[in-house]
């Protein structure tokens, strides 16, 4: 099992380690399974609720698109505000009112009343994107938050998966008890509010949240053209660039990769169960099995990557991932049986697994805590405009070159979004404290 540290330097292993996070921790991740939980319900029983009531696919088509645009406006204002005034007041208005939207959605019939329910519930639900990655990192120490953020992909992906079960499980115990089709408008409904139940009773705890304690900025005469980056330490927070442009530079270094990255997963996951039906003839039921067994296998083995981390360094240890993902795509989609294609789902599963985790880390270092959240706003940002032009991009070359076209396009993304981040970042450095006289040591090459 990973190692972990305690306070005093000691070494701690198995459970013993659990004692050592911070209360925001327990909160966060109990409120990460909630979160991972609701969205795979509502993924199953909103889009069905529609149809009952009589909507077309177009209409279920925007009204699956709408809380993402809710969350692309949000995003920015909410991570910026939440730097100004703290992460705690935000997600604990978010955390109660997104469930309010859900409820609203389950009771709406109307088509006004469905899509304005549903652009609320992104913006309430932003919350939760814009927050978790700032308030995880601000309140764990640098050696466990790999560790931290594995635990939350696990959480949010890996057990959250279960939540398809749940979605599927309601309206079949509704419908029978009130002799009606699963596929009837009530007990459908009854998993819509079912997702808004679980999204209710993890915000309640919120409210112990203790606001993680951000430390006064200082500044640093540091050569802005620099790919110099900071490997966080435990004794002090990385040093912000000096002046709004090397700011932004930085910003864009972290978030046009991740923004190709995004573009890349969707182009092989946006219509992977599609891709799977047409091609080998799997049937919905026994997919639905395969994919959730997947994305637990994937979460699991996140808790893997501490122990790559400390023998390869956060950016080596994401990168490779990436890399490796590529050859994994590639089998995936010109695969001749599904017995192969699906054990390169499961490789895709577990390198994401180890990628996430380790790259948030990464990212959440090299910005202080005073920008921390308008990051993660930003990071929500491309990923709604990566996932959408990945799934549009997907959908054309399957329709129009062939159905492993789109993976081909998706290995390219992953694969460049790797060799940008070794671009842009190829040398890192460890933290020291300032020195008062506000000069900087010398980079320590890696």
């Amino acid at each position: 099992m990973a190692e972990r540290w305690s306070w005093a330097g000691t070494p701690r292993r198995g459970l013993a380690a659990l004692r050592g996070y911070n209360r925001n921790i327990y909160i966060m991740l109990a409120f990460t399974l909630g979160k991972g939980l609701q969205l795979s319900i509502a993924a199953i029983t909103i889009n069905l609720y529609a149809h009952s009531l009589g909507y077309d696919r177009t209409f279920i088509g925007v009204l699956t698109a709408v809380p993402a645009i809710g969350a692309l406006i949000a995003s920015v204002p909410t991570g910026i505000l939440a730097d100004r005034i703290g992460r705690k007041p935000l997600l604990l208005i978010g955390g109660l009112l997104n469930p309010l939207t859900l409820l609203a959605l389950g009771l709406s019939t109307t088509p006004g009343w469905l899509l304005f329910a549903a652009l609320l519930n992104g913006v309430c639900a932003n919350a939760y994107w814009v927050t978790n990655l700032p308030i995880l990192t601000e309140s764990s120490r640098p050696d466990q938050r790999v560790g931290v953020l594995a635990a939350n992909n696990f959480l949010l992906l890996g057990v959250g998966a279960l939540g398809s079960l749940i979605g599927g499980v309601v309206p079949e115990f509704v419908g029978r008890q009130l002799n009606l089709p699963a596929t009837a408008t009530v007990p459908l409904r009854w998993g819509v509010l079912i997702a808004s139940l679980v999204t209710f009773l993890p915000a309640i705890p919120l409210f112990w949240l203790r606001e993680p304690r951000r430390r006064p900025q200082t500044t640093a005469l540091e050569n802005p053209a620099t790919s110099t980056v900071v490997e966080a330490d435990p004794s002090d927070e990385p040093v912000d660039p000096v002046g709004r442009r090397a700011l932004v530079t930085l910003f864009a270094k972290l978030l046009i990769p991740d923004a190709v990255y995004t573009t890349g997963e969707a182009a092989a996951i946006a219509l992977l169960a599609l891709y799977f039906v047409q091609r080998f003839a799997i049937t919905p039921g026994p997919l639905g099995v395969y994919l959730t067994v997947a994305g637990l296998i994937g979460g699991a083995m996140s808790f893997l990557a501490p122990r790559m981390v400390r023998r390869w360094g956060k950016l080596r240890t994401a990168t490779t991932s990436q890399l490796l993902t590529v050859p994994v795509v590639l089998v995936m989609g010109f695969s001749p049986g599904f017995a192969l294609a699906y054990a390169a789902e499961l490789g895709r599963n577990v390198l994401r697994g180890f990628f996430e985790p380790t790259y948030a880390a990464f990212a959440m270092e090299q910005v202080s805590s005073r920008y921390r959240a308008t990051l993660s706003g930003f990071y929500s940002v491309t990923w709604s405009l990566g996932f959408s032009f990945g799934a549009v991009l997907t959908g054309w070359l399957q329709d129009h070159v062939n159905l492993s076209a789109a993976f081909l396009v998706a290995a390219v993304f992953i694969g460049g979004s790797a060799l940008l981040l070794r671009l842009f970042f190829p040398r890192t450095r460890a933290v020291r404290p300032a020195p008062k006289s506000a000069e900087v040591e010398a980079p320590i090459q890696r």
